[in-house]
């Protein structure tokens, strides 16, 4: 698909498929493995992120010009922390049952890569436009993914989806679905993830062979536990490389010797 670059069709297409940040940046890891015990739970992680990247990418946008680069990320994280409060105390006073399921990991949203690492890498750089779309196509794809993980960890270990049953449970010796109780675990949502990821791996084969390669995993599951802070896993950037040894430094390094 070739669109227009940052046209909000483009922001949304690039966070929902291109750049999805949980199947193919592996970013925000802990509420993805941690909250998607159910459907419910991962639609409603998902959307609380979504609001608060949106919003919080519009409002880094417009600011981007007044503040000062060098207290840009405690700026950012001011921003983010005041929307996460705000989607928290809704949250808590609309949902309570929500509320108590994803527990600390609504206040947790403020120090999530995604939202960091979209507020240094695109809306600190782009018009509030495009942002906002970045925001929202980036919290849909994580949305999505998120849903996905708890529907098959639903439906596996309870035989149930959103709270429906769809499958008659075996019970006083009649024939039934036999809940799969480790899809309700902490061990379960890596079982799926792997899977996911799986998946993705096929399609990102698939995408380089057609000369349209996706962007390289980033974050502590790709084996770059180092960068999952506010560094290359927040920003998109990659680390700088080591500095090459020349012949002269290694005949340095034997004279020294």
């Amino acid at each position: 698909m070739n669109l227009k670059e940052n046209t909000p069709l483009e922001r949304l297409y690039n966070g929902i498929i291109k750049e999805n940040p949980t199947v193919i940046l592996m970013l925000g890891m802990c509420p993805t493995l941690a909250v998607t015990t159910s459907a419910v739970n991962g639609l409603g992680m998902g959307l609380s992120t979504l609001v608060v990247l949106a919003l919080s990418n519009l409002l880094i946008s417009m600011l981007r010009n007044v503040i000062p680069d060098r207290v840009r990320m405690p700026a950012f994280i001011v921003v983010v922390a005041s929307f996460v409060t705000m989607v928290q105390f809704l949250v808590q006073g609309f949902v309570p049952t929500l509320y108590d399921a994803l527990g600390v990991y609504i206040p947790l949203i403020v120090v999530n890569c995604i939202i960091l690492g979209r507020a240094e890498s695109y809306a600190s750089k782009n018009a509030p436009i495009p942002s906002l779309f970045d925001g929202i196509g980036m919290g849909l794809g994580f949305t999505i993914a998120l849903t996905i993980l708890g529907s098959i960890r639903e439906i596996l270990g309870a035989g149930q989806i959103f709270g429906f049953q769809l499958l008659p449970l075996a019970e006083d010796g009649k024939m039934g679905y036999t809940p799969i109780t480790i899809f309700g675990l902490a061990p379960g949502a890596f079982f799926v993830l792997g899977v996911l990821v799986a998946i993705m791996n096929v399609v990102r084969k698939k995408a380089e062979e057609k000369g349209k390669p996706l962007p390289a995993a980033q974050g502590c599951l790709a084996g770059d536990c180092m960068s999952c802070g506010f560094s290359s896993a927040c920003t998109g950037k990659s680390a700088a490389p080591a500095p090459a040894v020349t012949e002269e430094k290694k005949e340095e390094v034997k004279e020294n010797d």
